[in-house]
């Protein structure tokens, strides 16, 4: 006789993974000793601390959330489909969240004794189990659990099997060698060092090289007074030279630094002092070798002296985003991240700009990051949104001062544009005279905008409000924040305003959740995910925290979070639109690196029914905050 119930959950368990990637008939086994548990919203399946069980779980209907067992914030959200529960058959511990219902839920316990055999014998299963468990514990480090699942040492294939051995291939080094004569004084090789910007200066005799002064000669032997800055080069230069030939992998040159204990290798011809010198390698071209490191990344950043020698750099800056998406780093510490590098591509944009200028700017400015930058949310290459604020001047200096930083603006859009940055299509640049203004004239322009909040003003406010110090003078946006939350108190309507420009982007569902797509256009049949998920959770959010005058905070999740706080009745709404955020910016983020574009729009093809079913998830969330916008500021009684 049949056992209906067993083949219910079988046909359910193999539309999701690991599931999918078993045999029909191991399916078939495995599901005839699942137990099905009944939670009612709030039911815990599991303690923090407790002992773990001998199930591990999946979610059939309803919702789970994890968290900390005494805090609000809310780590995972489960739903259909989703497995938590992990860390007894991957890390012998104790649970280290709480998993309750966050609705009356149905959920099947799968016994691990009985999993494992199963799981063993297809190593696609173990990998999705691995970057299962790291993302429910939001460990970055999953790799180094790989390997060890079950206690096996050869369950798991790398990520990247194809990917090449970064530290066998050959190391990139400078070709422009900077020399001096054995004769040459102490001074003059540091004057020279300092001009070239060179950490190392090599010696030659008859074009042959035989010594090498670094940076710490200069200190140790010149600048304690061992030596005067008189003595000639080869008094106080390394030798007998160490030489190396130019085809020099990463690790060997990792290797020679530590065996011979010195910071920089001199490549010749063949390898030896007794041919020319051809280049000079420093650990620092061995890091940048190694690649996407952020604080590497950054010192080459503030190196840059030409705005196409960062250009190079914003690419490594995608590859460390993509290697993060992949070991799933927290969205928040991969958005910090990538946000600060780009903050600093834009500060030395910025500098090489000033360098460019034929005087000082004339008075104190700022220079402001505005939408999604401003948000720190702006990960992919999308188009520029800034503005300039300056110093007051007197009313005859004005013309001559804006036009300063006009042609200054003019220069730094035009960087960012060579770096990667698309010129806005809205011309919402601080090159265009209505985004490069006096202090004054900002506080004019934004009263106007909160005293007369007609559909532009409210526009233009929505973006502007999200704005951010790149680069200059704080205290002018300060004093500025400070002047727009002084008006916001004195005309309350606006907020009713701009929640009502919240409310105007479309639902991203239509009947029995069907997710609503473009209908024309060149992308018909694409779902928006920025029209129809991003900017409602990003809408409301700013509204909100701009009705409590919260300065500083224009991180989207950051700011539900710091709603969360302020409102504890509202908390669990608020943690879910946190949570929404990172998720859909997430998506976001993964298409727009795959297609090589701003991510906007996506495919629904292209995603498998478990990420259809938690893009969804997210849908819930945004509509709640939307009725909650609505109720708040009464929008539909006073405008309607």
């Amino acid at each position: 006789m049949k056992n209906t119930i067993s083949e219910r959950v079988a046909d359910f368990i193999k539309k999701f993974p690991p599931f999918n990637e078993l045999s029909q008939q191991d399916v078939a086994s495995l599901s005839e000793e699942i137990s099905i548990l009944y939670k009612e919203k709030g039911g815990v399946v599991f303690d923090e601390g407790e002992a773990p069980h001998s199930n591990f779980y999946i979610v059939h209907k309803g919702a789970v959330s994890l968290k900390k067992k005494e805090s609000t914030d809310i780590i995972d959200i489960c739903d259909e489909g989703d497995i938590f529960g992990l860390r007894p058959l991957i890390a012998n511990e104790n649970y280290i969240l709480e998993a309750s219902a966050l609705e009356e839920s149905i959920i099947y316990s799968i016994p691990i004794d009985i999993f494992k055999p199963v799981a063993k014998k297809n190593k696609e299963v173990g990998n999705f189990l691995i970057e299962s468990f790291a993302s429910n514990t939001r460990n970055p480090y999953s790799r180094s659990h790989r390997g060890h699942l079950y206690g096996d040492t050869d369950m798991l294939e790398p990520i990247n099997p194809n990917a090449k051995l970064l530290d066998l291939q050959p190391i990139r080094f400078s070709k422009k060698v900077i020399s001096c004569a054995e004769s040459t004084p102490i001074k003059k090789v540091a004057e020279k060092m300092t001009k070239n910007n060179i950490g190392a200066m090599l010696v030659v005799k008859q074009k042959l090289p035989v010594g090498m002064i670094t940076d710490k000669d200069l200190r140790n032997k010149v600048v304690t007074g061992e030596y005067p800055i008189t003595t000639p080069a080869n008094k106080i230069m390394s030798s007998p030279i160490i030489t190396y030939p130019s085809k020099l992998t990463i690790t060997q040159a990792q290797m020679a630094m530590m065996k011979n204990n010195i910071s920089h290798l001199c490549l010749t011809i063949d390898g030896t002092p007794d041919t020319e010198a051809i280049g000079i390698l420093s650990k620092h071209d061995v890091m940048v070798s190694l690649g996407n490191n952020p604080a590497v990344l950054i010192k080459e950043i503030k190196r840059a002296k030409k705005f196409k020698q960062i250009k190079p750099l914003r690419k490594s800056i995608m590859n460390l985003l993509s290697g993060y998406l992949e070991v799933n780093i927290p969205m928040r510490l991969t958005s910090k991240i990538i946000s600060e590098l780009n903050d600093a591509c834009t500060k030395q944009i910025i500098k090489i700009a000033l360098s460019k200028m034929s005087t000082p700017p004339p008075v104190a400015f700022s220079w402001l990051a505005m939408g999604s930058q401003g948000r720190s949310e702006q990960l992919l290459h999308t188009d520029q949104d800034n503005a300039i604020i300056f110093e007051d001047v007197p009313e005859d200096k004005l013309p001559e001062t804006t036009s300063y930083f006009l042609e200054l603006a003019k220069l730094v859009n035009r960087g960012l544009n060579v770096i990667g940055y698309e010129y806005c299509p809205a011309e919402m640049m601080a090159s265009n005279p209505h985004w490069c203004l006096s202090f004054s004239e900002w506080k004019n322009v934004t009263s106007h905008w909160i005293i007369n909040p007609g559909p532009d003003e409210v526009l233009l406010s929505s973006i502007f409000f999200d704005y951010n110090l790149a680069y200059g003078n704080k205290q002018l946006v300060d004093d500025l924040s400070q002047h727009i939350f002084d008006n916001v108190k004195k005309y309350p309507i606006f907020l009713i305003h701009l929640a009502a420009g919240a409310l105007q982007n479309p639902s991203p569902t239509g009947f029995f959740r069907q997710f609503l797509v473009e209908q024309d256009g060149e992308h018909r049949d694409f779902f928006d995910i920025k029209m129809r998920a991003l900017m409602p959770l990003t809408d409301a959010a700013r509204v909100l925290i701009l009705s409590h005058s919260i300065k500083s905070i224009n991180s989207t999740e950051e700011r539900f979070e710091k709603l969360a706080e302020l409102e504890p009745n509202n908390a669990e709404l608020y943690m879910s639109c946190s949570y929404a955020t990172k998720a859909l910016l997430k998506y976001r983020t993964k298409q727009g690196l795959l297609h090589n574009d701003s991510g906007r729009y996506i495919s629904l093809d292209t995603l498998s029914k478990e990420e259809k079913i938690k893009l969804k998830r997210t849908f819930k969330t945004i509509k709640e905050i939307q009725e909650l916008v609505s109720l708040r500021f009464k929008v539909a009684n006073i405008l309607g």
